[in-house]
């Protein structure tokens, strides 16, 4: 009885005798195709799964920044409204009649630059008067029966709209004529 068996070291497993590391020799070619066959079909399928996991992982990282956009557009859009009645009170204190010339030309200087730094964030005034009311962007909060303009046309405005980036911000509030019964 001359067998050969197979040796084991400490800590390796049974060395086989053909050579090709598997523990059982193939029966035959048919065997290895399969094996193939199975191994190129859980490639396939892994890689599939990773093409996936990058594409979710890629609409992930695009939501994520565009929340972050949209929080820090819905940040600036809140300072902006916070800021609006200062402006409002800029205005209303130029209309007012002032023997101190330097002082009223210093505050028109301060209004101004408010006004630009805002304009360049994005604010945009809505034109009112002499136009046609628009109830997406105007505030009725005055009704005048005339003949002499168009019905809806306003006539005044006593607060002015915005538009903060192409969004409303606050819509104007003004006068509207309606025609005479």
């Amino acid at each position: 009885m001359d067998m050969k068996e197979p040796t084991v070291d400490a800590g390796e497993s049974v060395a086989a005798t053909e050579g090709n590391g598997s523990a059982d020799p193939p029966a035959d070619g048919g065997a290895i195709t399969a094996e193939r066959d199975r191994l190129i079909d859980e490639n396939h399928e892994l890689m599939d799964r990773l093409l996936r996991r990058q594409a979710e992982f890629d609409n992930f990282r695009r939501r994520a920044e565009r929340e972050k956009a949209d929080v820090l557009e819905f940040a600036n859009t809140e300072s902006v409204r916070a800021i609006l009645p200062i402006l409002d009170d800029f205005e209303r204190a130029l209309k007012t009649p002032t023997a101190d010339k330097v002082y009223a030309r210093g505050m028109e200087l301060i209004y101004q630059r408010l006004a630009d730094s805002l304009k360049k964030l994005g604010l945009e005034p809505i034109t009112t008067k002499g136009q046609k009311f628009d109830p997406h962007v105007h505030h009725a909060v005055d009704m005048v029966e005339t003949g002499e303009v168009d019905e809806q046309t306003i006539l005044d405005e006593y607060q002015p709209g915005y538009n903060f980036r192409g969004r409303l911000l606050r819509p104007a509030m003004v006068k509207v004529a309606v025609t005479k019964k």
